[in-house]
This record gives structure tokens, sequence and C-alpha cells, in this order.
């Protein structure tokens, strides 16, 4: 285990990580303390425990976002791909068709 200093509104946090994972801890601990700064500037908070949860919830907000995001790039993906396998489909209905048309060009020529 591995152990990280963080700081978030000028106040440092021992946390515990597994090894090599501090850079990201670090990343992680960075982003939070501009999060909480920008909501603290805004002053839509009367101390700092409400501070904490306007920053949880607008965190978390984010969160639910980029996974409802996600959820919609995964669900046009499921339909592209169905596409692209009806047009592979399309493609192959369309060249056994045209094998069949050069096969009875071929036999009106030959007679």
């Amino acid at each position: 285990m591995a152990e990280v200093n963080i700081g978030i509104n000028g106040r440092s946090f021992s946390i515990y990580c597994e090894d090599g994972q501090e850079d990201r801890v670090l990343q992680l601990g960075s982003y939070v303390d501009s999060r909480f700064r920008e909501i603290a500037q805004a002053g839509a908070a009367t101390n700092e425990a409400h501070l904490l949860v306007l920053t949880s919830l607008m965190m978390a907000d984010e969160v639910f976002d980029l996974r409802s995001d996600l959820n919609d790039i995964q669900e046009q993906m499921k339909h592209a791909k169905g596409s692209v396998e009806q047009e592979a489909e399309v493609a192959r209905v369309i060249e056994e068709l045209s094998e069949r048309v050069e096969k009875a060009t071929a036999r009106i020529q030959g007679a």
C-alpha cells in the first residue's frame, strides 16, 4: 500500500492506495479540489460541510451524465452494428444474384 497526501481547500489528507496508483490519486485529489474551489467561489454554500456536499453532488451529477452519454453511445453502436450486419447481408445477396445473372448470361450466349 502506498500513501499519498492530497490537498483539498487548503487541508491535507493522507490517502492510502494500491502501489502504482499514486499519480491517479493525486490527479483525483486535484480535480476534487478544483471543483470544490469553483463551487466555493460561486458562493453557493454556507459552510465547509455544505460545500463538501454540493461538490459531491455536482461530481455525482457529472458521473451520471457521463454514464448516460456512454449508454447512448453503446445503444448507437448496437444499432450501427445491426446496420453493418444488414448491409453485409444485402451485399452477399447482391453478389449471389450477380453470379446467377452471369451464369444465365453465359448460358444464353452459349445457346
